[in-house]
């Protein structure tokens, strides 16, 4: 059955009140019409609970705008949704993808995440083109998906809103790869699934980099609010030469600031017995959290992000395929992911709202549970990057 307004009820029970089930919980196609979002299609998602995200399809169905019972959870950047007929993936020495940075997910590939960099391409066989210039994170991120489908499903008494979009990145004498993207959540539940499949439909021998870049904002994020992950060693601090000079460790968050430069670290995970990582942000002030679960098989290392400055304010789990040491070393580590005609990743993630203190508190004991992070705002990095494996 449905929970739906603190009652479980039949699918007759809902209909009888209403017209449609969409009064309570549905999915719609939208377009947005004015500025540098204009003619962007966007789905709405509501579950019925509160929960209230969209997606934007024309980039790479990533979820935009992200909200619980009318408190922000998702980042809105003041590039804001921009259409990706706007973007210059080249721009800007490979930093132009920061003009197009928004929402509470943007992902990251689907051949390069991270830092610019050249790499060679001789297994495209095209001489012309010795390497490849890669920007910042990828292209992925700004391309329109193809939407295949969407709607609400019912089966029996259990409602799911979905949604199914495929996105090609693809170039003469180059990769050839298709993202496959699947977004449910079932009516009544605070929870979105998130399935995808990267898949090669090219006959070269093709790198595959992937990162999801899932930023937090206010007032989710605000002063107190508490980072919580099954963190077994803090491996790596972009700012680890000057620790503490911001006065910001990797636990808790300050106020926006002003001039702070960004700090990235990169955690090695702990799983429970499933294979999964729960890693999530709380905010025990307003009783509130997020937590993003992944698989350890899927996405091996993590990072964490934060931009706290003043007008930019924001948080940013990021669960990768890769270490934060780049394309270069992936190749070099032998840690590169190959992928042939045909070949395919799965990637399934799932995001869950915590609505008050007993949630927040039951993912905390859940997390602890599987590994006890630091209790220092400022652990020493380690430098210990574990070898991962590579296909193809």
């Amino acid at each position: 059955m449905v929970q739906l307004y603190g009652k479980s009820m039949t699918r007759a029970e809902v209909e009888s009140h209403s017209g449609r089930s969409g009064h309570a919980a549905g999915v719609r196609l939208m377009e947005l019409g004015d500025g540098i979002e204009r003619g962007m299609r966007m789905l709405e998602f509501r579950s019925g609970t509160g929960l209230r995200f969209t997606v934007l399809v024309d980039r790479a169905m990533d979820i935009a705008d992200c909200e619980y019972r009318g408190q922000a959870i998702g980042w809105h950047s003041p590039a804001g949704f921009r259409s990706p007929a706007l973007h210059d993936y080249e721009g800007e020495g490979g930093l132009g993808w920061m003009r197009s940075f928004s929402g509470m997910m943007v992902t990251c590939g689907l051949d390069h995440i991270l830092f610019m960099a050249e790499t060679e391409t001789s297994s495209y066989v095209y001489g012309p083109r010795a390497t490849a210039s890669h920007s910042l994170h990828g292209r992925i991120g700004t391309i329109p998906a193809r939407l295949t489908g969407y709607g609400e499903h019912w089966e029996g008494d259990e409602l799911t809103l979905w949604a199914e979009g495929v996105v090609t990145q693809a170039a003469v004498f180059g990769e050839h790869l298709e993202l496959h993207r699947r977004i449910e959540v079932r009516a009544g539940t605070d929870e979105i699934r998130l399935s995808d499949r990267v898949v090669s439909r090219g006959f070269y021998r093709t790198p595959h980099m992937y990162c999801y870049h899932i930023n937090v904002g206010h007032p989710l994020l605000e002063e107190g609010a508490r980072y919580l992950a099954p963190v077994r060693d803090v491996v790596w601090a972009a700012h680890a030469e000057s620790y503490e000079a911001q006065g910001v460790g990797y636990r808790v968050f300050p106020a926006p600031q002003d001039d702070f430069h960004e700090q990235v670290w990169q955690h090695e995970m702990a799983a429970d017995d499933a294979g999964l990582v729960p890693v999530a942000l709380v905010n025990d002030r307003l009783g509130l959290g997020i937590m993003v679960t992944t698989r350890k098989d899927q996405f091996p290392c993590q990072y964490e992000w934060q931009n706290l400055q003043k007008g930019q304010y924001a948080m940013g789990i990021e669960p990768s395929t890769h270490h934060v040491l780049g394309n270069q070393a992936a190749r070099d580590r032998d840690e590169m992911i190959w992928l042939h005609h045909g070949d395919e990743r799965r990637y399934d993630t799932t995001f869950t709202i915590l609505p008050d203190a007993a949630a927040v508190a039951g993912a905390e004991a859940r997390i602890r549970a599987i590994a006890a992070q630091p209790e220092q705002d400022y652990p020493a990095p380690s430098g210990d990057f574990v070898a991962l494996g590579a296909a193809g």
